[in-house]
């Protein structure tokens, strides 16, 4: 149960002074996730972004230019425009001087009611000199004493949505500051003297009403404070969840090499000291009595799928099952395709299992599943339907799913008995985001590439010169080359993505007829990978795509690749692109053609792609560059898309809040203690509950 202490700050907005049906809508596009109205704490979460700063306010004849004042004037004239044509302009003065007030399209009856002749106010802008006299244009403020008296001295300033003004915000975060309950001390008294922090409510109301512009820095120690605790609620979380998957045992599965070693006579190739040491790893997590929660990170092209099958085959040679989840059906049968020969080979059975499998086909697969005579099971989420029952799964490897959350991960190992879990990544995450998104779990590593990876050229292009590219990659075709055409994100919205990717396959079938071929998002499954086929099999020699082509596709003969508006696209989605080729012998190009002038992080990106081809490097500067929320792709479900913590700046404090969870936990694993019970509060609060409830369960 939620303490009660919270419910205020867990009620819609809808609920606060002033906030009717019409803005609770406009705050919930702005503050809440799908299908979630805004609460409260939302919008208390919703720091500002900056601030306007009042606090100067001289004279006119010692005001300076081009800097925020605040002028208190006398009403002297009102010069309306000839005709409505042009400003309305009022003159105003003090006792040294004075200035003209100019509006463009306002309405005349509001200048006349809030400047009436004769009347003292408080105006607010900027100053400007034109033609030799001063003026200032649309005053942001016009103020009686009594506006003055209600006016913070600096103004916080507030992320909006189309309806919804920074005014409207700053009086609704004033309503949702009153309802801040007086919460229990949760941090360490001696950290928080160390830190100089403040309490964990004090600190929200030092950030909507900040004396000072400094106030909102992400250094202050407000800001600080309650980056500390959004960061100790997650790492928190994750060790309770972890214990919890740790504590419900595990089973030894020890193999005797013989299944892996036909694999390994099976290559044509020696494994990577990166693999050897990833499959150590893995081998001695399965044969202990725990449950193996484990992150196998490796970067474009380094061999996960293979260190993923030798560990399947370490399971089956103790007499269990095994299972690989890929997140779409063109993994799932790429997955299967790829392992089958190496398996057949070495003796293993290994099946399929797809949502578009037919009902006989599904039958049969789904009895040899459950009598063990399929030793590994291939497939997408369809593997953890209900209907989907195992003999004896020992090892579940999940492939490319930083989309799924902790408890997701949790629920993979409920289709056998203690159930062992690998997760792949082929998006190297930065060190920082490891410990956020997957501190559940142990961490291998693979920064080497298999012997024989070509480095590939990377290029940057403008689209003025697409004439030319075009004309190169015609020359390349006659030489059997085949090219990956990725066409550019469009507000992301799939109707226009799909709409720019048929329109590019339109102009290069001029060139090239029909050795063009299309895949997008919103084709039916089925004629997605006809088109991937067809390009696999060397039918069409240029595939025009969206970025579902991302992640895993692998086409060893495509030597081409070229990303159309580059600059639209985040760094680990072009790393992630430039790696679908590079996978054969031959020499490979990226070709990133982007649309001038380039912003300064556009320009950055770009640079550091030509420069590397190192993920785990591109992934550091990704999350400088980016933040956290969006170096996992777009916001996804299971990544922890904080709030109040940025960690590019608070990456020290993630450390800190780790070691403090571990330590808590180990003196305090129910959290029965008086910090324990505030502990609760905090958990509550981020919307941990997943971890209360493992709490309460035991």
């Amino acid at each position: 149960m939620r303490p009660a202490i919270l419910t205020p700050l867990f009620a819609s907005v809808a609920t606060l002074p002033g906030v009717g049906p019409k803005m609770a809508k406009l705050f919930d596009t702005l503050l809440a996730e799908p299908g979630r109205e805004a609460r409260v704490a939302d919008l208390l979460f919703h720091l500002p972004q900056g601030t306007i700063d009042r606090r100067n306010r001289p004279k006119i004849a010692e005001a300076p230019l081009d800097s925020m004042v605040l002028i208190q004037v006398r009403v002297v004239e009102h010069r309306p425009p000839p005709r409505n044509r042009g400003p309305h302009r009022v003159l105003v003065e003090d006792d040294t001087g004075d200035i003209l007030l100019v509006f463009f399209k306002a309405n005349p009856a509001w200048i006349e009611s809030s400047l009436p002749m004769g009347a003292t106010r408080w105006v607010s802008g900027k100053l400007e000199n034109w033609e030799g006299h001063l003026q200032m244009v649309h005053p942001d403020r016009v103020l009686d004493e009594a506006g003055l008296a209600r006016l913070p001295p600096v103004e916080p300033v507030y992320g909006m949505t189309q309806g919804l003004g920074g005014r409207l915000i700053q009086r609704a975060a004033e309503g949702a500051l009153a309802r801040l309950p007086s919460f229990p001390e949760w941090l360490d008294p001696a950290f928080l003297q160390q830190r100089k922090f403040p309490a964990f409510g004090e600190a929200l109301r030092v950030l909507h009403r900040p004396q000072t512009p400094q106030g909102i820095d992400p250094m202050s120690p407000a800001r600080q404070r309650v980056a500390y605790d959004e960061l100790l609620a997650s790492q928190l979380a994750l060790v309770l969840v972890r214990a919890t998957s740790r504590k419900a045992g595990g089973r030894g599965s020890v193999g005797d090499g013989r299944i892996a070693n036909k694999i390994l006579a099976a290559l044509p190739f020696k494994l990577t000291g990166a693999q050897t040491q990833a499959l150590v790893e893995i081998r001695k997590d399965l044969a202990e009595p725990e449950r193996m929660l484990r992150l196998l990170q490796g970067d474009v092209g380094s061999g996960k799928t293979l260190v993923a099958l030798l560990a399947m085959a370490s399971v089956v040679e103790a007499g269990h099952q095994a299972s690989l989840m890929a997140p779409t059906e063109i993994l799932a049968r790429q997955h299967y395709e790829r392992m089958l020969p190496l398996a057949e080979k070495a003796g293993l059975v290994v099946a399929l299992l797809t949502g578009r499998d037919s009902a006989p086909q599904r039958r049969k697969t789904l009895a040899a599943l459950a009598d063990g005579s399929i030793d590994i099971a291939i497939g997408t989420h369809a593997l953890f339907q209900d209907s989907v029952a195992f003999r004896d799964l020992a090892l579940a490897v999940v492939d490319e799913q930083h989309r799924f959350g902790v408890h997701q991960r949790l629920a993979l190992g409920s289709k056998g008995e203690a159930v062992d879990v690998l997760v792949m990544t082929a998006t190297p995450i930065p060190r920082t985001l490891v410990l956020t998104c997957f501190g559940d779990m142990d961490v291998s590593l693979l920064r080497e590439k298999p012997a024989g990876r070509q480095p590939i050229e990377t290029r940057a292009v403008p689209l003025e010169r697409l004439d030319e590219v075009v004309h190169g990659i015609g020359r390349a075709l006659n030489t059997g080359a085949q090219v990956y055409w990725v066409c550019p994100l469009v507000e992301e919205n799939e109707d226009l993505d799909l709409a720019a990717a048929e329109e590019r396959a339109a102009v290069l079938r001029q060139f090239f007829g029909d050795k063009v071929g299309v895949v997008h998002g919103q084709m039916k499954g089925r004629d997605k990978d006809a088109a991937m086929e067809a390009f696999s099999k060397g039918e069409t020699q240029i595939l025009v795509a969206t970025t579902v082509i991302e992640v895993g596709v692998d086409v060893p003969n495509a030597t081409i690749m070229v990303i159309e508006h580059a600059e639209r696209f985040g760094l680990a989605q072009l790393h992630q692109l430039r790696g679908r080729v590079g996978r054969g012998s031959g020499k490979s190009t990226c070709l990133l053609l982007y649309k001038g002038p380039l912003g300064q992080v556009a320009q950055a990106r770009i640079e550091i792609m030509r420069e590397t081809e190192d993920g785990f490097r591109i992934a550091e500067e990704d999350l400088r560059l980016r933040g956290e929320g969006e170096v996992l792709g777009t916001r996804q479900s299971g990544t922890p898309g904080f709030r109040l913590a940025s960690l590019d700046v608070h990456a020290g404090l993630l450390a800190i809040a780790r070691d403090d969870a571990q330590l808590i936990f180990a003196r305090d694993p129910t959290l029965q203690s008086e910090r324990g019970q505030a502990l609760r509060v905090l958990l509550y609060l981020f919307g941990r509950d997943e971890a209360m409830r493992l709490l309460r369960a035991g």
